[in-house]
């Protein structure tokens, strides 16, 4: 299991509560962004694509801790840019600490280890390090578009997994993923030690430079349902089974928007993490003016008619796990029975080795050889390992 039962009992009471109280709407995490810059330029990414004067600005450890208290979710996730280049992240997560909100510290790990010999953090149950991973190493490197990231990470989570900190990965998948890879990813982060992983496919924010990579609903069940069937038992996930059956396309589900609000330098966003349509000064505001139903791919908005990410769909999953006995015994058979045995999606793996993904896919284009690469990559590899 990759939810501890502290938390899952948490969110779980949080949520009943707001059923108790005929909430229709109600936050289930803040995505709270305390600034855009990062020392990362990631083709995918729409979030650091601000000129200079907006991403050299920070938000206040007041607005932040305001907006938390205003939100009232009881979980927090914080990304942005990089969270760990914010001065006062350390502050922020102490005072979280002491609010008893389970905090996700999304980071992509550069830094990571810098910040843990300084002692900037301690190990508690309610602070995670969600860890950038966007799948193996010459995959992850290609997606943040910088050669040593991957091992730079890994270097960051095994020394937080030695000191006891709670570490998980969250992997974005892009067009052209490859299945078989990302499934041996899989066993390379549980064999570090993380807690668990989260898996998501991209969104094709406007801002960012590559838009030709991101990921159609049809494509995004088709590489899921290859990806997460016939799992491994050691494999643990820090996500609702539901919502990876909707990855899958074994569910339906349409988004809930306000079940991830966010809150950044310009207030708190509309209308959800994904798009930006106007801020609003309060978190009442958000709730109560926006028009939810011009969201959701039911509302038939060209903006969200391939969205299938966690930060929309989740809040769903987990809302429908405690609004109907159908969810509650649909998540409990799928903690259970999770190796999800199909020898369809086998034999696609099959298929799929041995075909160009990745980077590989424009090597190809170009007349390269990729099988000599991957040789070569390969035999560097074996002779970096024998010098080690």
């Amino acid at each position: 299991m990759g939810v501890p039962i502290s938390q899952m009992w948490t969110v779980a009471s949080y949520v009943l509560k707001q059923k108790l109280r005929r909430r229709k709407r109600y936050p289930l995490v803040l995505m709270l962004e305390p600034l855009f810059r990062c020392n990362l330029a990631c083709a995918g990414c729409g979030k650091i694509q601000y000129p200079p004067h907006i991403l050299k600005r920070d938000l206040s450890l007041e607005d932040a801790l305001a907006a938390v208290d205003a939100c009232g979710a009881p979980m927090v996730s914080i990304p942005g840019g990089e969270p760990l280049m914010w001065p006062h992240i350390q502050a922020f997560v102490e005072a979280l600490v002491e609010r008893r909100k389970y905090i996700y510290l999304c980071s992509n790990a550069i830094l990571l280890k810098e910040k843990l010999d300084a002692g900037w953090f301690k190990p508690s149950k309610y602070l995670t390090f969600s860890i950038h991973m966007d799948g193996p190493r010459d995959e992850h490197d290609f997606a943040v578009c910088r050669e040593g990231t991957f091992d730079k990470a890994m270097e960051g989570m095994r020394q937080a997994v030695d000191m006891g900190f709670r570490v998980t990965t969250n992997t974005t998948l892009f067009d052209g993923a490859d299945p078989n890879a990302v499934r041996r990813f899989f066993d390379e982060m549980m064999d570090l030690g993380v807690e668990g992983m989260m898996l998501s496919p991209g969104y094709a924010y406007d801002k960012a430079p590559d838009q030709k990579n991101f990921l159609h609903r049809k494509q995004t069940n088709e590489l899921f349902d290859m990806i997460l069937s016939n799992r491994k038992r050691r494999w643990r996930f820090n996500q609702s089974p539901l919502f990876l059956e909707f990855l899958m396309g074994t569910r339906e589900y349409d988004c809930t928007p306000w079940g991830n609000p966010t809150y950044n330098i310009f207030g708190w966003q509309k209308p959800c993490y994904l798009l930006q349509e106007g801020y609003v000064d309060t978190f009442d505001e958000l709730m109560n003016d926006t028009q939810w139903s011009n969201y959701g791919v039911s509302s038939g908005n060209p903006a969200c008619r391939d969205c299938m990410v966690h930060s929309g769909y989740e809040a769903t999953a987990v809302d429908h796990t405690f609004s109907s006995f159908g969810g509650m015994w649909g998540t409990i058979k799928a903690m259970v029975f999770n190796r999800y045995a199909s020898p369809s999606a086998a034999r696609k793996l099959i298929e799929e080795e041995g075909k160009p993904h990745g980077p590989e896919v424009h090597l190809v284009q170009l007349g390269v050889d990729v099988s000599a690469l991957r040789d070569a990559r390969a035999r560097r590899r074996s002779q970096a390992g024998q010098v080690a």
